[in-house]
């Protein structure tokens, strides 16, 4: 089982699952059995109380996905007490590359639905990238490339789900409910408090965290999705939370545990089941791109994502005294930015959120992230595969290659 985790935590194998699961749903979306595939999706189950007889789909991308967007925020706090983001003048690049990457593809979203009504309420649909599909062809192509742009990817890639995280909080909420949104913020507190060096000093070792920790965390899920607000930003919180710093006697802190015993389900459960739920759009190629919304989101990430990563980059040395990395070159951060147009798991999900009422209008949304996401993996892929080869190809201690 240890060979199987340590698998499951590779990169490149959570990608690969991820792109199965997709390819099979579409498959099946569009095969002579697709009557069978919506009628798995659609199949409920679940205590009718506070409104948790849920489809499959609604477990999927309230339940499951909340799993996903735990180790989201658990992975920023990481990023805040140990990593880049822990030194402003070091992140400040990719920071204000995610922020930009995020903010163009909504702008261009929503100039080509300007005026169009309710199609224009997909802006956020290609704001996110998707860290497991773009880590995933990084680390099939980058062989060679500096770790430095591995790097550069992930804290844009954590910013980005931060701002994901933040727009779903805001604009994609129901309409509330206070009882059940106070006693979750409430839970939120003991789950913090629970986290604190003293908690873990007084908790007695025969009782583990989570055997705590995991009924709590089941509770505050289930309070946030009966408030309105999306459950998986219950997820997103509590991994904020996580205490990334072990006390004296732990091999080991709470924050890097959970992700260790987390990602394997994340990588072969959680993303493949979401994705198979998600992913399955019955393509009608005519109408997709006849629709404006399909037009939209494919130009968000590919052409909005460039312009904001690449150009608020650009903008930021130019502008500031940050400096890019001197690893790395432009030819690289073009085509990390072009990678970064794979808006797969959040943008599927927001596409859902921002057409609850239209199942057209989320298939044109959902067809719009299969195709963007496509084309950003072969410009990532042919631009960041001819970057591999001329590192590689260097004299070892040359400067940056050319193009």
């Amino acid at each position: 089982m240890s060979r199987v985790g340590a698998a499951l935590r590779r990169d490149v194998v959570g990608g690969v699952l991820l792109t199965v699961a997709a390819v099979v749903a579409l498959a099946w979306a569009n095969s002579p059995w697709s009557h069978a595939y919506e009628t798995m999706r659609t199949t409920a189950f679940g205590p009718a109380g506070w409104h948790l007889h849920l489809t499959l789909n609604e477990w999927a991308a309230d339940g499951l996905l909340a799993v996903f967007f735990f180790l989201v925020g658990n992975e920023l706090k990481q990023e805040f007490v140990h990593g880049e983001l822990r030194h402003p003048r070091r992140a400040a690049l990719p920071v204000v590359a995610a922020v930009a990457g995020a903010v163009i593809p909504a702008l261009v979203f929503a100039a080509v639905n300007a005026g169009r009504g309710e199609l224009s309420a997909g802006w956020g649909i290609p704001m996110a990238t998707d860290v497991a599909f773009a880590v995933a062809v990084l680390a099939m192509v980058g062989r060679g490339l500096p770790p430095a742009l591995r790097t550069f990817l992930l804290t844009l890639a954590v910013v980005d789900d931060l701002v994901a995280i933040v727009v779903i909080a805001v604009f994609y909420a129901g309409a509330l409910s206070w009882a059940p949104l106070i006693a979750a913020i409430g839970l939120l507190a003991a789950f913090g408090l629970l986290q604190s060096p003293r908690a873990a000093r007084m908790l007695p070792a025969r009782v583990p965290g989570w055997a705590v920790g995991v009924p709590l965390a089941v509770a505050i899920w289930a309070l946030v999705h009966a408030s309105g607000v999306h459950a998986t930003i219950a997820g997103a919180a509590m991994g904020l939370l996580m205490r990334a710093r072990a006390v004296p006697g732990e091999s080991e802190d709470p924050s890097h545990r959970a992700e260790r015993l987390l990602r394997p389900v994340t990588a072969a459960v959680v993303l493949p089941v979401f994705a198979l739920m998600a992913a399955g759009v019955s393509f009608r190629t005519g109408d997709l791109f006849a629709s404006t919304v399909a037009i939209g989101v494919i130009l968000g990430l590919v052409a909005g994502k460039v312009l904001g990563i690449a150009g608020g980059t650009w903008l930021t040395v130019t502008l500031t005294p940050a400096e890019l990395n001197p690893d790395l070159s432009w030819w690289d951060i073009l085509g990390l930015a072009q990678l970064a147009g794979i808006g797969f798991t959040v943008s599927l999900l927001m596409a859902e959120l921002s057409y609850p009422d239209s199942e057209r209008l989320v298939d044109d949304a959902k067809g719009g992230v299969l195709v963007g996401s496509a084309v950003a993996v072969v410009l990532g892929t042919v631009t960041l595969s001819i970057r591999s080869a001329r590192y590689r190809a260097r004299p070892r201690g040359a400067a940056q290659p050319p193009l």
